[in-house]
């Protein structure tokens, strides 16, 4: 194998990460993160500024990066790229923004998009194209909000790009998405034939200004001389297409063989099964995988970090100022909450959507909930509730998985809420199965600099991940504390049942 260095960028919600890998062993030469925040103009609305945090933090973490190192940019033999997504960014013909990123699933502005879509073309009939349901995830729906409520910006649109096809852009001048990206944008996708729908649905027909469909580890181009000028990096570095942060963190996970989850705890939780057939689902997103001939089952949910994040910024100023101080890390501090509090939380149950939920119940109105507070309970009880929350938020999608004949064999968990050793507990004990944690756990962008690897030709395919990630601990079920769950999750799955009409009537308030 030839000798060099991968870079692998990752922009994530709050965060964008990048790794400089030496491409023979999978050791990483250096890390570089930056801090961000979400923009949320309005109720239902998240977005992203694209040049400050998508292409601006790419640019800083490559100079930072090959500055800290001193290696050669020529030494570079490729350059992988995820973000958050599926997103919707609007651009010109020259690349440049005509409004802030929409983001996610955790944007839910276009309910009544959905319903346009779903009345005219029918839910049969969106399952049949895209193999999944719309819900606040799917593309089409915030390109056909766009064209109803922005049309100026609409009319001008070039391209609608996501976040890591706009830096592939900003780095090549092609404008392209990767298919795993590409089945998000139901219902504008055939994925049986993976090519754009050519035809007119709700008074638009976007299909002149969606990208060239390419396969995830297929190079885009090459970095440009304005490129190299702004990120540091060599003109003619290759460019693979990229994709999207979970995919890339399934690789860093190790999936390798149908059957293998990924688990990722972030901000947001994905799951994702690869699978040996393309599945059509109502209740999660069947589509292709990252390569020919594999595909995959995803599910998630919409929060999940970042209710610890609200936590530590709401209720712990304790945990802040040590963090500030240079003393324990805030959510190291927070995990030792844990043991002022009894598994069940002394009866307190948490409902977990704090931004609506994604898989497996589709509701973007869905709202968080405490149920159970008594006089006796304390800031221990609320967070471990969070945390128990999350977990039976997760069991509820495992369930779900395998009624839709989905079962996951390997289980492999990542994302920075697996280093809250005593969070992966709860969780394995609720869903009552192994989680497998990988010995080094860096992240998406590990994935991103592994793919660029496959595509630079350094490796065969993306199944030889193996020679990086090692298997490192496991967490075991425990029986007594699974059954000790079993009547704290039925009250879970009841309490949402019972108050859904009420979330609802407030979202409308």
């Amino acid at each position: 194998m030839a000798q060099g260095y991968l870079l692998g960028v990752d922009i994530g919600t709050y965060s964008s990460k990048g790794v400089l890998v030496a491409a023979a062993e999978g050791n990483v030469v250096a890390a570089h993160d930056i801090e961000h925040n979400l923009s949320m103009p309005a109720p239902g609305w998240v977005e992203h500024d694209p040049d400050q945090v998508w292409w601006g933090e790419f640019a800083l973490i490559c100079r930072e990066l090959l500055a800290r190192t001193g290696i050669d940019p020529k030494s570079i033999q490729g350059v992988g790229v995820s973000g958050i997504g599926p997103c919707v960014l609007p651009v010109d013909e020259d690349g440049h923004p005509l409004r802030p990123a929409i983001l996610y699933g955790i944007d839910t502005r276009a309910q009544e998009e959905i319903a346009i879509y779903e009345r005219e073309l029918g839910k049969e009939q969106i399952v049949e194209l895209g193999a999944s349901s719309l819900d606040s995830s799917a593309t089409g729906p915030k390109i056909l909000w766009l064209a109803r409520r922005e049309p100026q910006v609409y009319a001008k649109a070039r391209w609608f790009l996501t976040s890591q096809s706009y830096i592939v852009f900003k780095l090549t001048g092609r404008a392209s998405v990767d298919i795993y990206s590409a089945c998000s944008y139901n219902p504008l996708i055939d994925i049986e034939h993976i090519r754009w729908l050519d035809e007119q649905v709700a008074g638009i027909n976007p299909r002149p200004a969606l990208p060239e469909l390419l396969w995830t580890c297929q190079v885009a181009g090459e970095v440009s001389a304005e490129a190299a000028r702004l990120t540091g990096l060599a003109v003619g570095t290759p460019v693979i297409a990229g994709t999207i942060d979970a995919a890339a963190e399934a690789i860093s996970a190790g999936v390798s063989r149908f059957g293998d989850m990924m688990m990722m705890i972030g901000s947001s939780n994905s799951l994702i099964v690869k699978t040996d057939r393309l599945i059509r689902t109502r209740h999660f997103w069947g589509r292709y995988f990252l390569e020919p001939g594999t595909f995959a089952v995803v599910g998630g949910m919409a929060t999940v970090g970042s209710l610890t994040r609200w936590f530590r910024d709401n209720f712990s100023q304790e945990e802040l100022a040590r963090q500030r101080a240079g003393g324990l890390n805030a959510y190291a501090a927070l995990a030792e909450l844990l043991k002022d509090s009894p598994p069940g939380a002394r009866g307190l149950v948490a409902l977990p959507y704090f931004q609506g939920e994604r898989t497996p119940i589709y509701d973007p109105d869905a709202k968080g909930v405490f149920f159970g507070l008594t006089l006796n309970h304390t800031r221990a009880d609320i967070y471990r509730a969070l945390l128990e929350g999350v977990g039976f938020g997760l069991r509820h999608n495992l369930e779900a998985l395998q009624a839709e004949g989905v079962r996951a064999e390997r289980i492999l968990g990542v994302g920075g809420g697996t280093k809250n050793l005593a969070w992966m507990q709860i969780i394995s004990d609720i869903v009552n199965a192994s989680i497998a944690i990988p010995a080094i756990q860096i992240g998406a962008a590990y994935g991103d600099a592994f793919m660029a690897g496959v595509g630079a030709g350094c490796f065969n395919d993306l199944s030889e991940v193996t020679r990086w990630v090692k298997p490192g601990m496991t967490i075991q079920p425990q029986a007594d504390r699974h059954q000790k769950y079993q009547a704290h999750y039925s009250l879970y799955r009841d309490l949402y049942l019972q108050t859904r009409e009420l979330m609802r009537q407030a979202a409308q308030s």
